[in-house]
């Protein structure tokens, strides 16, 4: 016998209600929404902005939350310390919280050289000149400058940037008001400020770097940026900037012997900055002089160490700043290091030759184009050097070993 239906014949309003959650539309988790920050449109990870548009660009949207950007100074330490002050000074902008670390210059001294934002860089749109008739004489004249296979080709664009606007523009050849750079809350680590004592124990860490990553996780957990913390009313961002670590102010040999003595102090500092990233709202830059370390395997991994890093090479000094083939650059930008973030695959430079430039007002990082015909200045050396850059370069990006090569 068949089982009794008592559903057969009765109402549908008699019916018992039927649970529907299980059918319930499943629905994306809420981003967390923070002034300055944007999620990334390759893997939804939160981003902000380094406060360089072409490097924002250059690194895939932005520095993710949580990660570590380092950067190889310069000889003089001149555009890397640009580079740190335009992120400081973006993080001011942004109302995000800083935290500033230095043992060679009082932090309160950086954040006085913060470059001052454009806050009415509206762009404006340009008057589009009536076109000309072909027929004219000037046309004719400007068609015959440029031979005939040359003619039809697209311009070369040469400035990094993307559709959307992310960041804000700043002004290098001013300093940010002290009523703006006052309104940030800002946390300052200078070394000569905390003395510290060598210890009797065998850690690998030095003093000063265990001195400065335990300021920094106190004020992780004190401010809240703890992720695993109960989440207050609004949450915000820590922006992390650590200059010149791996010098000898820090109390490091690295860049002192060929067979320091510390030699594993810095990697052991970056493994438990990363950790202590991971686990929060907190993004870092760090500034590291690689041109004093004459251990390169040990440069590579302090390199992998970091999610993103950066090398400059200035023409300052070098006989490259005189020559005319790069008149119109100040130096050489090399990619070591992208992120491997919640994707499979990577997001790769789609340019490698990158050079940068400081104009009157703004740093930028642009494609490397030299011009097509040298002129007679330019001698058979200089041609012979460039063709050397230019297969060095081409080797750079396409290695797969060392620290000079770009991780694929």
């Amino acid at each position: 016998m068949a089982a009794p239906m008592d559903g057969v014949g009765k109402h549908p309003a008699e019916l018992p209600p039927v649970n529907s959650t299980s059918f319930q539309k499943k629905t994306r988790s809420r981003l967390i929404s923070i002034p300055g920050t944007r999620p990334s449109v390759q893997n939804g990870q939160l981003l902000v902005s380094t406060g360089v548009t072409s490097l924002d660009y250059l690194l895939g949207g932005g520095l993710a939350v949580g990660t570590v950007l380092l950067i190889e100074e310069d000889r003089y330490d001149s555009y890397s310390r640009m580079i740190l002050k335009y992120f400081l000074a973006e993080g001011v902008v942004c109302q995000h919280k800083l935290f500033v670390a230095s043992a060679q210059d009082n932090p309160e001294d950086i954040l006085q050289e913060l470059p001052s934002p454009i806050l009415d860089d509206v762009a404006i749109p340009k008057v589009v000149e009536q076109p000309r008739l072909p027929c004219e004489p000037q046309d004719r004249l400007d068609a015959m400058k440029i031979a005939w296979r040359y003619q039809n080709l697209p311009k070369v664009q040469s400035a990094l940037a993307s559709s959307s606007r992310f960041g804000h523009y700043y002004d290098v050849s001013k300093t940010m008001e002290p009523e703006i750079r006052q309104a940030a809350k800002c946390h300052r680590f200078y070394l000569p400020d905390h003395p510290t004592q060598s210890s009797n124990t065998h850690s690998p860490m030095l003093e000063s770097y265990s001195a400065l990553l335990k300021s920094l996780e106190e004020v992780i957990h004190r401010e809240g940026f703890d992720v695993v913390a109960p989440m207050p009313k609004s949450r915000n961002i820590l922006r992390v900037g650590l200059h010149s670590l791996g010098s000898a102010l820090w109390g490091d040999d690295l860049s002192c012997h060929d067979n320091p003595r510390h030699r594993h102090a810095l990697t052991t500092f970056l493994y438990g900055l990363r950790a202590l990233l991971r686990s929060s709202l907190s993004v870092a830059v760090v500034t590291v002089p690689s041109h004093l370390i004459q251990d390169r395997a040990l440069m590579g991994s302090i390199t992998r160490l970091c999610d993103n890093a950066i090398a400059l090479e200035s023409f300052k000094g070098s006989e490259r700043e005189t020559n005319p083939l790069y008149k119109d650059y100040h130096g050489l930008l090399h990619v070591h290091q992208v992120p491997h973030l919640n994707s499979l695959a990577n997001q790769l430079p789609d340019h490698k030759d990158l050079a940068f430039k400081l104009k009157r007002k703004q740093f930028s990082i642009e494609r490397l184009h030299l011009p097509p015909d040298l002129s007679e200045t330019v001698s058979r050396v200089s041609r012979g050097e460039l063709a050397g850059a230019t297969a060095a370069a081409s080797a750079c990006g396409s290695g797969t070993s060392g620290n000079k090569h770009l991780d694929f």
